[in-house]
């Protein structure tokens, strides 16, 4: 793979200087910013918000990077710090299959064994050398003996890493965060984090795009990075998908809080500044690509629909949120309910958008591709629709 080249020689120097102007707008322009954000969306998507019914497979919570703000990593000898036995993954998956989930989510550290002679003993008395063979292996396991699709967020990866991972799951996620490197500099978010070094996400982006996989992406707001870095972190996403195609969503994601981290005192990003970056992604992002806000990370989530949203993104009926913990995830009917406020109806999709299950085998391996058609009807949405987060099927809203 070739070293991904400067996002900024593809972008439209005007379209990033009025974004970049955005910053000083006043309330009445954003509106109407807003209104269009509504209508792009409705002009691509209808009238359908999408979920993704799933249960989240925290793999390991072993990570190599120390994010300031992050609670799911571990460190090798606190409490619960280890590897998911495959047993245990099993068991996830099989309790998710019986509340009516289609996706299971791999969630899990990056490379903890390039630092811990500890995750590398843990994984050799499982029988594997690196983590990535671990992931692999389970989610063969999970396409082997279960009905679920996997999608995997496994950090930045190589090329040959990323064949093997699309030829067991559905789907692969990274969030890019940020493009700022101030970010990975002494007293920022990311700084002791080396998958966290923008080069390096745009990499294994760049090389999901190249190798044809559906890819979610997105970031991280509020974590210090400035409008301007915000901006070019869209227009950078935007980049890459105009190149290759393969971002079938892009979340934006608030920064939270959370006690006993270094950025525990750290101000989070309030509703009007998520309001203003959605609407910036909704016209920067080429309206094919999915754009999601998680709804269990504001109580007042109804409103990321008025900013041009199209999907709620995974929610589980059985596991947490392993990155917000403290965050529940509102029940599919308030979901619903809420949704519907907005003269919206809500729909559950899969893993694998319906545009990517009709490119076939571009962008799935053939045990994929069997697995996601099994649950798809002929619109590409799940073919057994769940009302609730019990096993109740429902009949699709238009």
């Amino acid at each position: 793979m070739t070293a991904p080249q400067s996002w900024s020689a593809h972008v439209d120097a005007k379209l990033r200087q009025d974004w970049h102007e955005m910053a000083h707008a006043g309330d009445a322009r954003w509106e109407e910013a807003m209104a269009v954000a509504r209508r792009v969306r409705d002009a691509h998507w209808g009238n359908r918000v999408t979920y993704s019914r799933k249960v989240f497979v925290p793999l390991t919570n072993l990570c190599r990077d120390r994010c300031g703000y992050c609670t799911f990593a571990k460190q090798p000898g606190e409490p619960g710090a280890g590897y998911l036995t495959p047993g245990q993954v099993m068991d996830i998956v099989q309790r998710g299959e019986q509340l009516g989930c289609k996706e299971a989510l791999f969630s899990l550290g990056e490379k903890p064994e390039l630092r811990y002679p500890e995750a590398r003993a843990m994984l050799a008395q499982l029988g594997f050398e690196t983590t990535t063979d671990y992931v692999v292996a389970m989610c063969e396991r999970v396409l082997r003996h279960s009905t679920l699709i996997p999608h995997v967020n496994a950090g930045t990866l190589t090329p040959d890493e990323l064949r093997r991972i699309k030829a067991v799951s559905g789907s692969v996620g990274l969030m890019l965060e940020s493009v700022s490197r101030r970010l990975v500099q002494l007293g920022g978010a990311h700084h002791a984090c080396p998958d966290k070094v923008p080069l390096q996400r745009l990499r294994t982006l760049q090389a999901a795009g190249e190798l044809s996989m559906p890819t979610t992406s997105g970031i991280l707001i509020g974590i210090g990075e400035t409008w301007n870095e915000r901006i070019d972190s869209l227009l950078a996403l935007a980049s890459l998908h105009r190149a290759h195609g393969h971002l079938q969503e892009v979340i934006v994601q608030n920064f939270r809080a959370k006690p006993g981290t270094p950025m525990a005192q750290h101000a989070e990003p309030g509703m009007q500044d998520m309001l203003r970056t959605l609407t910036a992604a909704r016209l920067i992002l080429p309206p094919e690509v999915s754009l999601q806000a998680p709804p269990n990370l504001s109580e007042d989530f109804k409103r990321y629909l008025d900013a041009g949203i199209n999907d709620w993104g995974g929610v589980s009926p059985l596991t947490a949120d392993h990155i917000n913990p403290e965050c529940a995830w509102p029940a599919i009917d308030r979901l619903a309910e809420e949704t519907r406020k907005r003269e919206l109806f809500l729909a559950e999709r899969l893993t694998v958008y319906p545009a990517y299950q009709r490119a076939g085998s571009r962008f799935l391996s053939p045990v994929p591709f069997a697995a996601v058609a099994g649950h798809a009807r002929e619109d590409g949405l799940a073919r057994r629709q769940m009302h609730h987060l019990t096993a109740q099927p429902c009949a699709l809203e238009a």
